[in-house]
Order: C-alpha cells, then structure tokens, then sequence
C-alpha cells in the first residue's frame, strides 16, 4: 500500500524531498507546507498537490502517513513534535535539531506515540560507504588509528545574505559544522564508533554572519582511535569531500562518496567497480541535484514503518552528531578538550 508524505518546507533541499518522493517506490506525495507562500505554490504545483502556509492545516490532510521536513534546521524538532502528536511519522532533514535537548524531545514523542522517527543521513546507503563500512568491521584494514576528513567548501556571501537563517545560532545552529559538515560527521561516527574526547577551534574568518564559517577539531574515539576533521565554507572554491581512514592493514580513501583507493599490506582491493559517481557538487553549491541517497532513504523509512524496524539512521544516531557538534562548539568556547559520556 502506498505512503502518504507531506513535504514540510519551501526551499532548496524540500525540492530534492520532492524530487525524491516521486522517484520512490511506494510513495505518494500528499501536500507540500512552508511559509513563503510563492515558494510552496510553486513547489506544490510541480507535484500537483495542495499547498498549505498554516501548519496546523497541513497536518490535518487527509491522507497523510509521514512528513518529510525540510525547514530551517533549529524548526526541525517543534514542528516533528506537532507532527507525531498528530500520528504521523517523521523523517527531518539533518540536523535532526540544533541542540540535543530538542532532539530528546522529539525522540520521546516519537516514541510516545509510536511513530517512526528518522533522519536524511544518506552517507548511510551510499554504495561505496556502505562498502567502506564492511570493510572496517571486517577487520579488513586492522584496527583503526588514524582518520583524517575534510569539508573544504565555499559559499558565496549572497548564500548567506539572501537567507533569514542561514548563519544564526537560533535556526542555523551555527555555520560550517553543524550545516555543511554534519553529515561527515555523522559518517565518523557510523565508521569509527564511540567519541570520548574532542578538541575544537571554529572562526568566521570570510562571511559577516553569527555563526562559523571555518572549524578544525580533533576527536578521540572509544577503540583508540584518533580523527581530524575540518568544515568551512571559506575554502574557495572548495574542494570534494575527502575522507581517509587507516589502520593496521592499510589506508582507504574516499572522495565525495565514492572509495577512490585501498591500499593494504598483504593484499590489493579494487576500487574499479564503483558506485554511481557524486554528481552533487556540494563543495560550491547547496543544490541537490542528484537526489538518489533521499530516494533511498526514503523507501528505506517507508520499509521501516511497513515491517515496525528501525530506519537505517533513527532519531537516536541522528542524535549523536548533534551531541559531538555541541562539544565541538563548547570546547571553542572554552579552549578547552570537552569529554563524552562516561567509560565504563
């Protein structure tokens, strides 16, 4: 049977939502939702669908099985809750919130009223990662010591003066980490496990905004292992997404999503047989044009509420990025390392 999904948001990443529904399987989109009403109408007329400014009334349409929100992310927690609350089931655009005290909100609601709660980590069913992913619990590059990442992209001043929030602690959440760098955080922790102490220095060293528009930060992980990561949008005219990972058999590289190199000891590993190239060129843009990853990640949240099983990134992972975040901003703020949760 299909899915009812009501796309809440306007903007760039609400039209890659929709763009995606309507490449899913078993997906029907129900009715679009947002505030700017030229940016909704348009929007809903390119999936033939109702628009709605008011979201109350858009959570009342009939039929409606989730929602897919799109919003600014320091909305995303506030309007899931309305939604739950209403039934419905709830799949955020990352960050699932801006702070951790949001996003239990919107967990324990969720749970509450028993609905599925997931969030737009697409690294989490790219080919390529996924291989990465069996190939590090495997055991095929021994035990991992040293990860190096790297988000080096650029933004133009206009990306941020043309936005009401891009930028702002209040809906933003802060700037290159918690926006653009988020998601490789999320995949550091998918890949390499438990943080437990992290070291972070952030700045606005290009844009007038509130929030950073350039951040380094070292972390430590649970398994020994060490990573540095960086994020900025300062980096013109940035560069692909890189990721190197290594441990005691070897190193793998990644590019964007795709596995460009494993190098290991005592054997060779092809790298010929790739996924489908990134055609997203993030390091300069926020426009999503190949939406596959959404695609998928939604049929997999679909799947999710058919057979009652978790999605591949619940709101609990897609807490976990938000948490790390946090101890990278608060370990700026003090220039001091912030520890994790407690060993045990």
């Amino acid at each position: 049977m299909e899915k009812f999904v009501g796309i809440l948001g306007g903007g760039n990443i609400s039209e890659s939502h929709v763009k995606a529904a309507q490449e899913a399987r078993g997906v029907r989109i129900a009715a679009v939702c947002g505030y700017n009403s030229a940016k909704v109408a348009k929007l809903a007329e390119s999936a033939g669908v109702p628009a709605y400014t008011d979201l109350g009334d858009f959570l009342s349409h009939k039929p409606m099985d989730l929602v897919a929100i799109g919003s600014p992310s320091g909305t995303h927690a506030e309007q899931g809750v309305q939604a739950a609350e209403k039934g419905l089931h709830v799949l955020v655009e990352k960050p699932i919130d801006i702070t951790t005290e949001r996003a239990d909100r919107l967990i324990e609601t969720c749970s509450r009223m028993g609905v599925k709660l997931g969030v737009f980590f697409q690294d989490r069913v790219a080919p390529d990662l996924l291989r990465l992913k069996s190939m590090i619990d495997d055991g095929d590059l021994g035990r991992i010591h040293l990860a190096t990442a790297h988000v080096k992209w650029f933004r133009p001043p206009e990306y941020y003066g043309d936005s009401q929030w891009r930028g702002t602690w209040a809906l933003d959440g802060g700037g290159a980490v918690m926006n653009q760098g988020s998601h490789t955080v999320d995949l550091l922790l998918w890949l390499l496990g438990e943080p437990r102490r992290v070291y972070g220095a952030t700045g606005t060293k290009l844009h007038t905004i509130e929030t950073e528009d350039t951040a380094v930060a070292v972390i430590e992980f649970r398994s020994g292992a060490l990573a540095t990561f960086e994020a900025a949008t300062s980096a013109y005219p940035g560069q692909p997404r890189r990721l190197f990972v290594s441990g005691s058999e070897g190193t793998a590289q990644v590019e964007h999503d795709l596995l460009v190199s494993v190098d290991l000891i005592n054997s060779t590993v092809s790298t010929q047989e790739k996924g489908e190239p990134d055609r997203n060129l993030s390091e300069s843009s926020p426009v999503v044009e190949n939406v596959t990853g959404h695609r998928l990640i939604i049929e997999d949240f679909v799947k999710a509420i058919e057979q009652d099983i978790n999605p591949l990134c619940d709101g609990v992972e897609g807490r976990r990025s938000v948490e790390l975040i946090e101890a990278i901003y608060k370990s700026a703020g003090t220039k001091q390392p912030i520890e994790l949760g407690t060993d045990s």
